[in-house]
């Protein structure tokens, strides 16, 4: 082969390359969205008004918590070699939180009657 050849043999391997690249990346796009249909296959639908009510639950629920009720937070203070007190690090107090806005969530639905199982 000649150089012009080696060239133009290079030339058609990138331009392979290429298409095979973007069938690639077609088929990776349809397996995320096919992986994605899967997962919610299960999934109880929502019409969107349901779902706006939920996020308008949360959104109530966080915006009444008191943040600042101290009763929320535990602080761990600690003592410098200087005689300072300092506040080492602080935890909050989450399950009030999450108490709240499962309350807010759960009164927008009504809970199904599950069946027995029957164990005969």
């Amino acid at each position: 082969m000649n150089e012009i050849d080696l060239k133009t043999k290079i030339e058609g391997l990138e331009k392979a390359i290429q298409e095979h690249k973007a069938d690639a990346s077609r088929h990776e796009d349809e397996l995320k969205q096919t992986n994605k249909q899967l997962a919610d296959y299960n999934k109880p639908e929502l019409a969107p008004a349901q779902l706006d009510a939920i996020q308008e639950a949360v959104e109530d629920a966080v915006g009444h918590f008191d943040f600042d009720d101290t009763d929320n937070y535990q602080p761990e203070f600690e003592l410098d070699y200087d005689g300072k007190v300092n506040l080492s690090s602080i935890n909050f107090e989450s399950y009030k939180l999450i108490e709240e806005i499962v309350e807010k969530v759960h009164n927008l639905f009504k809970e199904a009657e599950c069946p027995k199982d029957d164990n005969s």
